[in-house]
């Protein structure tokens, strides 16, 4: 018999969708405050908090720096 054991380890991060997003294409959090001028600790937020829900404006912002990688990039794939 086999058990499937799921715990959380508490040195790994929890990512939200942005934060994912940022890590398979291989940015960083710095990278998106330089780019958005979004404060790092906004961006922090935004890739590790599932329950934080920004601005309207930073939204933007954080979008328009996205899509300089991603030009398909949508604001509903992420909030």
């Amino acid at each position: 018999m086999m058990v499937e054991v799921i715990d959380v380890l508490p040195w790994v991060k929890t990512r939200t969708r942005l934060g994912k997003w940022i890590d398979d294409n291989r940015k960083t959090e710095k990278w998106l405050a330089d780019k958005s001028g979004v404060n790092k600790n906004t961006v922090t937020a935004l890739c590790n908090d599932v329950d934080y829900r920004p601005h309207n404006g930073t939204r933007t912002k954080i979008i328009k720096a996205l899509m300089s990688v991603d030009p398909n990039v949508s604001a509903a794939e992420f909030w």
